[in-house]
């Protein structure tokens, strides 16, 4: 029986105000280090992996693997207000029209906020899996939500039920509006990308090949598709495919389209992020920063200047059309954990898993459990993690051939009920590559 939503004003914690506090002057303090003339923006203490700019240009949102999510000043590059509600990480943010601004977690919820209270004005819950993509209907009115329960939600502002959209069969990984909001856009694990009309006519269901994990429309209802192939697929505002291109030789993890729709910004999860030119379909340039996961990306209304957010736990500037950074860059370094093992293969295939996984007792859990001595390891077995239910009834013990099967056949086959995000490594000699790295970074 599915579960029924509900919409309702959150309590009141006694501690909210000063944990706010605390963390707005560690953040403020973290970022005036840099100014004026780093344009990057320290605070997060995880992987930043959600981003969105308002209209103007004058603020940003970002959410992070550390459950926060901070509204900063782009014109002081300082950070105004940390947000703290969500019980595990803030995958999703977005602005509305009127100033307000949403966030979504790995928890399944929703939080409506306005600039400067320190508690939301409205949570939406109902999903029963994390909630990974937030999108804002062109009227402010509504908002659609993707998640890994397999269901797109469009959520009244105003109040009442949302809409549910069923008929995905994997994680829905993305989801837009189109320009004249009668519809909704989600991209899914399936692979498939569908277009749902909010006003009940029939789903348009396009079948690919390729696992899809970010999208967007332009103004003109061109559809932008990132895939786990590292392509950029497009389609008509009915569904006609329009082409592709190769981005990056690993997945696209973000998708973000300038507002004129101009360029596209491809981010990826070895650390580079594609600019295309939409029209030509040309690659036209390479960002490239400290060569971990870029999980975010967000165009500024300038249509050049361009946010993205990584597991460096920064958010970077750049001018997309020169390709420079603006502000310096820290490149591969102590802040890297895999810096000792430059030119390792097996080290360059677990860069995808450095946001959620650590390798050393002292640096503990992230997202996922910390991987030091995982070898001779119960499933679901290290102290101080909080493992799914299902894990916990398995008995598979990770060795050099349990992980690999993992990686073979994915989390979802392997160890259903997982939160891990779906992912295969079809090459047997990456797959070896990544055990023999584990066997020499874990311990064991």
């Amino acid at each position: 029986m599915r579960r029924t939503p509900s919409l309702s004003l959150p309590r009141k914690r006694e501690r909210g105000r000063w944990v706010n506090n605390l963390f707005l002057l560690l953040a403020f303090t973290l970022v005036s280090s840099t100014l004026p003339a780093h344009a990057q923006l320290r605070g997060h203490g995880g992987p930043v992996r959600a981003l969105a700019i308002s209209p103007d240009g004058a603020t940003a949102l970002s959410g992070s693997f550390d459950t926060s999510a901070i509204r900063w000043s782009l014109t002081r590059n300082a950070a105004e207000q940390v947000l703290r509600f969500h019980e595990s990480a803030v995958n999703a943010v977005a602005i509305l029209p009127d100033g307000r601004f949403a966030t979504g977690g790995e928890d399944g919820k929703i939080a409506i906020w306005r600039p400067g209270l320190p508690e939301p004005i409205q949570t939406f819950t109902g999903h029963t899996a994390p909630i990974v993509a937030l999108a804002v209907s062109p009227d402010g009115k509504r908002i659609a939500s993707a998640s890994w329960d397999r269901t797109v939600r469009v959520w009244p502002l105003d109040g009442g039920a949302p809409q549910v959209l069923e008929g995905h069969q994997q994680n829905v990984n993305g989801v837009a509006f189109t320009p004249d909001g009668k519809s909704v856009v989600s991209v899914s694990h399936d692979p498939q990308v569908r277009i749902w009309p909010l006003d009940g006519g029939q789903t348009t269901i396009i079948p690919l090949l390729s696992p899809l994990n970010s999208v967007g429309v332009a103004r003109d209802g061109e559809i932008v598709a990132g895939g786990g192939d590292g392509k950029l697929y497009f389609f008509s505002a009915q569904g006609e495919p329009r082409g592709e291109i190769a981005a990056a030789e690993t997945p696209v993890i973000s998708v973000a389209l300038s507002p004129d729709g101009k360029l596209i910004a491809a981010a990826g999860i070895r650390g580079s992020v594609a600019i295309i030119d939409r029209a030509e379909r040309t690659l036209t340039r390479t960002l490239v920063g400290p060569g971990l996961p870029v999980w975010s990306a967000a165009f500024f209304p300038d249509n050049r200047t361009l946010l993205t957010g990584g597991t460096d736990r920064m958010v970077r500037r750049w001018d997309a059309v020169t390709g420079d950074h603006i502000g310096a860059v820290a490149m591969a370094g102590s802040d890297d954990p895999l810096a000792a093992y430059a030119g390792d293969r097996g080290a360059e295939v677990y860069r995808g898993c450095v946001a959620c996984h650590t390798l050393t007792p002292d640096e503990g859990n992230r997202a996922g459990p910390t991987l030091h001595g995982i070898f001779g390891r119960r499933i679901a077995s290290l102290p101080g993690y909080n493992f799914s239910e299902p894990l916990k009834k398995m008995s598979i013990v990770w060795t050099p051939e349990t992980v690999a099967k993992l990686f073979e056949v994915g989390p979802m086959a392997y160890t259903p009920g997982t939160k891990m995000p779906e992912q295969t490594i079809g090459n047997a000699e990456d797959r070896q590559a990544l055990v023999e790295f584990l066997k020499k970074a874990t311990g064991k």
